[in-house]
């Protein structure tokens, strides 16, 4: 084995000694133009897949919510608390493949592609169990800890129904991820568009024609997600495109699981953090007086949010393909022009959507409820909401490029500093002792929003990609010799 590393770190060195002409060359106009069409080429289709997926919940809560303030109320709290305890968990410790088949597939290991994809379902499908035990019991749960009995039990039916669709979600997104970090994304947008255009039919039956009200809706969402999981699994099982990294489940997969929790468990923190905190401000908004109107305002607030999220979230997805592919390949200079590319992308592409944002505050509101007092609450907190779309905007970018690295755990105190040392505190302070109430709420997170963009940006200017190319391709050297040991 000794033997082996030798020769595969000599490989490293001398990958790394031929890409030092491109180190030398200028960054130019050009070089930055053609970067931003590669990672156009992956981050487009990705806008509209993680759209497509996020849309589900949404058209849910826009369904549910002309049935009432009861059933909006309680169905955001259901959806809030769902993303909190499931599938922001789920899709936190899937993005360790973003740095695992990134730099795998960079480094010409395709076998090892599908190898980690199925590592991350088998080890996610395990996840799930204890995840759908507690929600089994999140409206009993939820009376204890103060909140309204009627909303609390509305919102227990709806996570009790949705409990399949966190099966059908832990099967999704490894796969996701084993598509994008090949850049096969015709598949991943097919999958998708087509599961959104199941439910939206199905969601308006199951709702106003059944009379299942908000249970429906979590039944049509379950449906749309296995239709989706059910597609892409088969598809990488028979489809000769995913020939190269398709692999057989094999006791290597068992053996991968201790590896994959050690970048899952990073990854699934950086994320949730951030997820945990926004939720945790719907939570906080249930304890304030008015509690139907303020976790209805707020919740507008949060799914505008989460909706115009998945255009950075594309551009995540582009610049962690890009960077971890490079750094597999040993090209250190190709990372860092990725990063500066997107950079561009993200600061400009959130200043027009919240510009557009601005311009229609007085009338979005309608698209979620038809209460007046709804609308002009969420009005006047569109200026707040439109600087929130901005450090959204970058932070998910700089946090694609913390995946791409394999930095989660940067990205993870980043964001235990901003939230929970500062930005939860102030939303709490001004939320209870200021007549700010919700306003003041949401204030709080944007103040943490802006500190984890600043952490984040210290962190990928101080980046050293010759250094991180090194390690990538000694980390996939070291699991090839290690995984020929097994098998002599």
């Amino acid at each position: 084995m000794a033997t082996v590393t030798v020769m595969a770190r000599d490989g490293i060195e001398k990958g790394l000694i031929l890409k030092e002409r491109d180190n030398n060359n200028r960054l130019t106009w050009r070089v930055l133009v053609t970067e931003m069409k590669k990672l156009g080429f992956v981050a487009g289709p990705m806008v509209a897949v993680t759209l497509s997926q996020y849309l589900l919940q949404v058209i849910a809560v826009m369904m549910v919510g002309h049935l009432g303030e009861l059933a909006l109320s309680s169905t955001s709290i259901a959806i809030s608390l769902t993303s909190v305890t499931g599938f922001s968990l789920i899709l936190g410790m899937s993005s360790a493949l973003e740095t695992l088949c990134g730099q795998a597939y960079g480094a010409q290991q395709y076998k090892k592609v599908g190898i980690q994809t199925y590592t991350a379902i088998f080890s996610l499908l395990l996840v799930c169990v204890p995840l759908s035990i507690f929600w089994r019991y999140t409206g009993s749960l939820l009376v204890l800890i103060g909140q309204n009995p009627l909303i609390s039990q509305e919102a227990g039916k709806f996570i009790t129904w949705l409990i399949p669709a966190l099966f059908a979600y832990a099967i999704t997104q490894p796969l996701i991820r084993y598509f994008q970090m090949q850049s096969m994304l015709l598949p991943m947008l097919a999958s998708s568009t087509v599961a959104l255009c199941l439910h939206i039919p199905l969601c308006w039956a199951l709702v106003y024609k059944t009379g299942l009200g908000n249970i429906g809706a979590a039944i049509s969402i379950g449906v749309a997600m296995w239709s989706n999981a059910i597609f892409l699994f088969f598809y990488m099982k028979y489809s000769p495109v995913c020939a190269k990294t398709r692999s057989r489940i094999s006791v290597e997969v068992f053996q991968g699981m201790k590896q994959f929790f050690s970048f899952a468990i990073p990854s699934a923190v950086m994320i949730c953090l951030e997820l945990w905190s926004y939720e945790l401000i719907i939570f906080l908004s249930g304890l304030l007086p008015n509690p139907e109107l303020e976790t209805s305002v707020l919740s507008i607030c949060l799914n505008t949010i989460s909706t115009l999220y998945a255009i950075p979230y594309g551009f995540a997805a582009g610049v962690s393909t890009r960077v971890s592919n490079e750094l597999g390949a040993g090209n250190p200079r190709g990372a860092s022009v990725a990063v500066k590319a997107i950079m561009i992308l993200a600061v400009v592409e959130p200043s027009i959507v919240s510009m557009i944002v601005s311009l229609n505050r007085h009338i979005f509101g309608y698209i979620f409820t038809n209460e007046k007092e709804v609308v002009d609450y969420v009005t006047k907190i569109a200026p707040i909401l439109c600087l929130n779309i901005i450090m959204d905007s970058l932070q998910g970018t700089l946090s694609g490029v913390a995946r791409g690295v394999g930095w989660q755990h940067l990205g993870a105190y980043a964001n235990l500093a901003a939230f929970y040392l500062v930005g939860i505190p102030v939303a709490a302070l001004l939320g209870f002792r200021t007549s700010l109430r919700g306003e003041g709420l949401w204030i709080g997170i944007l103040v943490g929003a802006t500190i984890q963009v600043v952490l984040l940006s210290v962190v990928t200017i101080c980046t050293n990609y010759e250094q991180q190319a090194t390690k990538a391709m000694e980390r996939v050297a070291e699991e090839e010799s290690s995984r020929e040991d097994v098998v002599m």
